[in-house]
Formats: structure tokens, sequence, C-alpha cells
């Protein structure tokens, strides 16, 4: 038996511009709060991550948490937001908020009709485009994740064929409050009805007045009765004509000929209605997500050497790269898959830190992976997938003729170096928004161009953890060691720069509330550079014990 499911959307255009508002809506609270109240705020403008007392409710009276929640209460309330949209000569609201409907703003009036009404009115214009993105990747979620069956349904919500697949939900009830879980972790109000036919759960879920509407089988004929014409779909003139002979619900058409009905609404509006009884098929045509670019060999005779191995992935590279090439991307994750003659599989992957469509460049990533390939008794059949692409124009190769000298393009050598020694063994140093030098940094693209470094200067290697130093010799409060001893070696400073004062953070962990490191650039006699530092600031025990710790190594 068939069942449809119809994902509603009521409020997606608003809900996707609200989305982008909430950041600025904080720091306008926050400037309210700084010029109403005086309250003193950090130089950024909001308070400091670690302030547990700001986050709580047994706040102080005189906290800024009271001061804040204050400036909440008094902030001006949003506005209420309509989307327009250009029909012919007038401009028409297409989707409105909550508190715009409350005040009789509907789809259909005209723009100025509505600023009459609700003066004080935010209009911005109507972006379909935005929405069918949504819908489009709600759509290929469901594909990949809850029924192969799914597409578009207008500009608010999608079809969901569950025949056949709801057990793997665990029921239709479950797999219903799923989505809308799904939609509501997305921030988007969502309705849901399951029926016998796509148009009945289109109807219910818009007209069901129920956030999840179940029919059983056989008993969509009884649950559209009730409701009114317009959940079929007519066309505005259809309806107009059924107002003029007294057809106000669906039940109202149920017991009348058809033939006077056709004349008087139209075979379009038969037809919608023999579509929702389940009378008429009604095919949803599934949204197929594109393919991956795929290129393949069958061999004649099965091959096992790896010269043959190497020229048929040549060929098929070149067969990749023209699909490539149409479809206007480039390759970043490629997989060959050999089937043996034995009837078991192996697979070899390759990736690049660009897009590419360079067959030489790709062809060599697979030489290094040859050896890692075991033909057993023969392979008789070669794919290669281009698993991840993204886009890839024309590059520009020089800005004249005749000039060499553009920068060279080292992601080729990456690629190399990474097949080589590992994907992970090539990476760039990224900087970290910390103060604390082992929590500073991070492993980041090996093309990527890494910024806020601190204007401090830094050792070239940084130990992973700070190791101990002893016999250390040195004047308090604020002069770098004279003498030190570390991994068993007697070091004797000859020159030193410091110190410079890193204080613990304070809302991570208790223990760094009071804790003071001074850092010291110091050289020894035989020209050995080091970065190391002190816990304490040599006058208050509470900022640390003195010891002295080795933390890098400059040159």
């Amino acid at each position: 038996m068939t069942r449809v499911a119809s994902l509603y959307l009521p409020m997606l255009s608003i809900e996707l511009i609200r989305r982008t508002e909430p950041r600025a809506q904080l720091e306008a609270r926050a400037r309210s709060l700084q010029t109403t109240h005086g309250c003193p705020t950090s130089a950024v403008g909001g308070w400091r991550p670690g302030a547990r007392w700001s986050h709580g409710d047994d706040a102080p009276a005189g906290s800024p948490q009271r001061w804040r929640g204050a400036a909440e209460r008094t902030a001006p309330s949003i506005r209420p937001l309509i989307l327009a949209e250009q029909v012919g000569n007038k401009q028409s609201v297409a989707s409105s908020c909550p508190a715009a409907v409350e005040m009789g703003l509907v789809r259909g009036m005209t723009v100025a009709q509505a600023r009459i009404l609700v003066p004080d009115l935010d209009v911005r214009p109507s972006d379909t485009t935005a929405d069918m993105e949504m819908l489009g990747r709600l759509a290929l979620h469901a594909v990949r994740h809850w029924t192969p069956t799914a597409a578009v349904s207008g500009l608010d919500g999608l079809w969901l064929d569950l025949t056949g697949v709801t057990h793997l939900h665990g029921g239709e009830e479950r797999f219903c409050r799923r989505a809308i879980g799904l939609c509501r972790r997305l921030g988007l109000t969502a309705r849901i009805a399951v029926a016998g036919s796509p148009g009945a759960a289109h109807a219910l879920a818009r007209f069901g007045g129920q956030p999840i509407v179940r029919i059983a089988c056989g008993g969509d004929a009884q649950a559209l009765a009730g409701l009114p014409l317009a959940c079929l779909r007519l066309v505005p003139e259809a309806l107009a004509a059924a107002a003029r002979f007294g057809l106000e619900t669906v039940g109202d058409l149920l017991p009348l000929p058809r033939g006077p009905l056709a004349r008087r609404l139209g075979l379009a509006s038969i037809r919608r209605l023999d579509q929702a009884l389940g009378r008429i098929a009604e095919p949803i045509v599934p949204l197929v997500p594109e393919q991956a670019c795929v290129a393949i060999r069958r061999l004649l005779e099965p091959i096992v050497t790896a010269e043959a191995i190497e020229q048929v992935v040549a060929d098929l590279l070149r067969d990749l790269v023209g699909e490539l090439r149409k479809r206007g991307v480039g390759a970043r994750a490629l997989v060959l898959r050999l089937d043996r003659i034995d009837g078991s599989e192996q697979r070899i992957s390759v990736g690049t830190v660009s897009a590419t469509r360079d067959p030489v460049h790709l062809a060599r990533l697979f030489h290094l992976r040859v050896e890692r390939i075991d033909p057993g008794d023969g392979i008789e059949t070669m794919v290669i997938a281009a698993s991840h692409v993204e886009p890839l124009g024309a590059t520009a190769l020089a800005s004249g003729l005749g000039r060499g000298d553009r920068a060279g393009d080292v992601a080729t050598l990456v690629d190399q170096l990474a097949g080589r020694a590992g994907a992970d063994a090539v990476f760039t140093v990224g900087a970290v928004e910390s103060d604390v030098p082992e929590r500073a940094t991070c492993r980041t693209g090996p093309l990527d161009a890494p910024s806020g470094w601190p204007l401090w200067k830094r050792p070239v290697r940084l130990l992973r953890r700070p190791e101990m130093l002893t016999n250390v010799v040195a004047l308090l409060p604020d002069h770098p060691p004279r003498r030190f001893a570390w991994r068993g070696d007697m070091h004797a400073v000859v020159a030193g720069d410091g110190p410079e004062r890193i204080h613990g953070e304070w809302w991570r962990r208790d223990a760094e509330i009071e804790a003071v490191r001074d850092y010291y650039r110091v050289e020894d006699d035989r020209g050995a550079r080091f970065w190391l530092f002190r816990r304490g600031d040599g006058i208050d025990p509470a900022t640390g014990d003195l010891s002295w710790f080795m933390h890098g190594l400059f040159g």
C-alpha cells in the first residue's frame, strides 16, 4: 500500500532570514546595556567567556548579569517582518512572520495595504533562490537517510514516499518525530502529514492543524471532508466559482455529479480532487543526487603486472578528466577499485590539496601506490571514481607573454610528499586565539595562509610539553637564569632577554586564576638559543612555585 508524507515548512522564508540575525541582536543589546545602564563591559563589547557569574541565575544584585537582564527586558521588541514579491505592477506579501500574521498581514495582500495597517513594518524582498537551495539540501538529506524517493513540493515543503521504508525508522510515528526534530535543530518550524496519496498528505500538512497528522489506509476521504477547498491546490478562478455556488469544503464536492461539477469548476479541479482521494495516480518525481564522475574499463584479459595496471590507470584518468572538464570541476579525492577474477576487490585512494584536472599529476599519485596493489590471479575490471570534487575554472598562467616571474605552484609537490609520507605528515602550523603557547597553535592545511600570530617572537621548535630544568641559578624577580641543566647537560647563559609575562587562562581552569609565567630568550656559551620560563612572578607565592621549564628552541 502507498504511504506518502508531506513535510510542510510554513515559515521557511522568514526563518532563513531570522537565522542570520541573532549576533546582530546580541550586539544591539550589548550597546543598549552600555548606553542605558553604564555597566562596564570588555573592550570587544561582550563578557569574558570564563566569567561564570555572568551566566548564572544566582548573580548578586549589583552584578552585570542583573544589569544585562534588565537591558534585555527593556530592549525594544523585533518589528513585524514580511517578505514582498513583485506581481505585475504591484508588490504583494509573499510570507509573514507570526507577529505579522496575528496583525492580519497574510499572503497575497499588497504591501501598501500592509503598511497602512502596520506603519512600523519591516519589509524585505523575497528570496526564492535561497528557499529552493534550502529545500534542495533537505531533499538530498532525505534521499540519503530517509527514503530514496523524495521531491520538493512548491516553495514550502517536501514529498517523501514512505512506502516500504517506515519499518527502518521504527514506524510512521517515530519517523515523523524524527523529521520534526531535524527541522527544529535547523531552526525551522515544520508540520508533517502521512496519508495514502500525495494530494491528501499535502492538504493535511497545511490544513490539518496539528504538527503530526497520520491517516490510516482508506481514510483519506473522511479526513479531507472537513477541510476547505484551498487544500486541493485549486486555481483562484476555481475557488471563486466554488464560492459563488456555496461550495466551501471538500465534503461538499464528494456527493455532486462529476459532469456538472466539471463544467462549473473545470476539469483540472476534478483531477485535483481525484488525486487527493487516490483515484488518480500523482507520481513523485524523485530528486536524484548528482552522480559521481566515474570511468570504467572491463579488460579482455586479466592483468597482473604493475606496468599494465599503470597503463589502464592512465586511460581511465583521460576519460575521467574529460568528464570533469564538462562539469567544470576538479578532483580532490579519487578512488581506484580493482576487481579480481576470484570475485574479491581492492581499493586505492589518493587525494590532492587543491582541485586539479591534470591527468599526468594524478597518474603520478597512483604510481606512488602501485606497490600496494595485490593483483592476485589477475584483475579483470578497473574503476576510478572522483569521490570529492570542487569547482575549477580557468587559471591565468601569466600577466603577460614571455614573462616567467610567476610564482610556482607547490600543490603538486605537496601531493607527492603526502603520497610518500602520508597525508598527516604534511601540514602548516596555524595560530589559535590563546595566550598560553602550547594552546596557541594547531595543524592546518599545507596550502593555508594562517594569520593572527603574536607580535612577540616565538621559537621555531616548540616542545609538546614543557620540560623541567634543574640546577638553575637566577636573580629574582626579573633576571634570566645564569646557569641551568637540561637533559643532563649544563648550560652557561651568556645573553638573555625578557621577561615576557603570560597570565593563565582563568576561564578554563581554577588552577590558572593566579598563575603567571615569565618567559626568557637566552643564549648559552655554545651559541644555542632557548625559550624557557619560570612559574611565578618572583614576588607573590600564589602565582607559582618559581620552578623553571624549557619550552622551545630557536634555530
